[in-house]
Parts: structure tokens; C-alpha cells; sequence
């Protein structure tokens, strides 16, 4: 059976199955980075002037817009989700057996907190004043 390489040198995983869905997924979240980092460039250091960005403009302006809170859960989400999967992979990489497992349950549970902590602040954001 033939090896399938992608542009980037990563085996493509040939069955269908976790790894094929993870590899996907990792390819997916990549690019959502990309796209959601640079649309974030743009909006708060192009359209908006840096120096008019306050705590109170945040608070007011763009966290009053249920949009930007979903924007920013995303991105939070998307981080998080990559993030994860990255780990994953490097974690397989140089750890075998029970270890292997028990970091992964840590790294795991990690992202689960950051995750809730994140959804949380987001959700839990105080009306804007005025």
C-alpha cells in the first residue's frame, strides 16, 4: 500500500476513522485560525484606531454586539480545538502506553476547563453601561 503525503509532508491517513477525521479536522481549525486571526487584525488595528480602544470601548462598543461575542467564542473554541489536537499529536509522537494516556486525560481535562472558563466569561459579560 502507497503512503499518501500531503503538500506539507504529514502522512494522510488512508482509512477511514478518527485519525482521518483528526487529520481533517487539524486542516480545517488551521485555516478557521487563519481566517478569524486576520479578520481580528484587520477590524481592531485597522478599522478601529488602537488608541481609542479602551476598556470601555470594548465593553460598549464591541461586546454589546451579540456578533463579536460569537466571534470571539469562536475563535476562544477554535484555539482551543486545535490547540488540543496539536498536543495530541505530539504527545503520540514520544509517549507510549499509560503515560501516554494520562497526559492526554490531563491535556484533556485542561482544554475542557479552558473551555468552560472561556464560554463563561463570554456568556457572562456585563451589559454595557450608559
Amino acid at each position: 500500500m502507497t503512503q499518501r503525503y500531503s503538500q506539507s509532508g504529514s502522512p494522510r491517513p488512508t482509512r477511514r476513522g478518527a485519525e482521518r477525521t483528526v487529520w481533517y479536522l487539524m486542516r480545517l481549525t488551521g485555516l478557521a485560525l487563519f481566517v478569524l486571526s486576520l479578520s481580528h487584525f484587520l477590524i481592531l488595528h485597522v478599522l478601529y484606531d488602537p488608541k481609542d480602544q479602551t476598556a470601555a470601548f470594548i465593553a460598549n462598543v464591541r461586546w454589546s454586539s451579540l456578533f463579536w461575542r460569537a466571534n470571539d467564542w469562536l475563535f476562544v473554541i477554535v484555539v482551543l480545538v486545535h490547540a488540543i489536537l496539536g498536543i495530541r499529536i505530539v504527545v503520540g509522537d514520544y509517549l507510549k502506553g499509560a503515560v501516554r494516556m494520562a497526559v492526554m486525560m490531563a491535556f484533556y481535562l485542561l482544554g475542557l476547563v479552558l473551555f468552560a472558563f472561556g464560554t463563561i466569561v463570554i456568556v457572562t459579560l456585563p451589559k454595557p453601561t450608559g
